[in-house]
């Protein structure tokens, strides 16, 4: 009898690493740059929702944080990372 080749032995865990990297590893890296690309781009005046479910408007932009108005008077400081999307109109 002849031993099986050690390629053969790794080449079901090497099938599913592959299939693992395209079905989930790769469009989630896709969605965290555009999500990123999203906050780059988000400027004063900009409706957002938050990850919250809250909706408002952007008042101000820092290096780390936006101020959101989410009603009338009402100004809430939030982190970059707590825009979940841009509210087209």
């Amino acid at each position: 009898m002849s031993e099986p080749n050690v390629l053969m032995q790794f080449a079901p865990l090497v099938l599913i690493l592959l299939v693992f990297y395209f079905l989930i590893m790769r469009p989630q890296q896709k969605k965290f740059k555009a999500h990123q690309a999203m906050l780059a781009e988000l400027k004063v005046g900009d409706r957002v929702i938050l990850s919250s479910g809250f909706t408002g408007r952007i008042t101000r932009v820092g290096e780390r944080f936006f101020n959101v108005e989410i009603a009338r008077g009402v100004d809430v400081q939030v982190e970059r990372n707590a825009v979940a999307a841009k509210h087209e109109e």
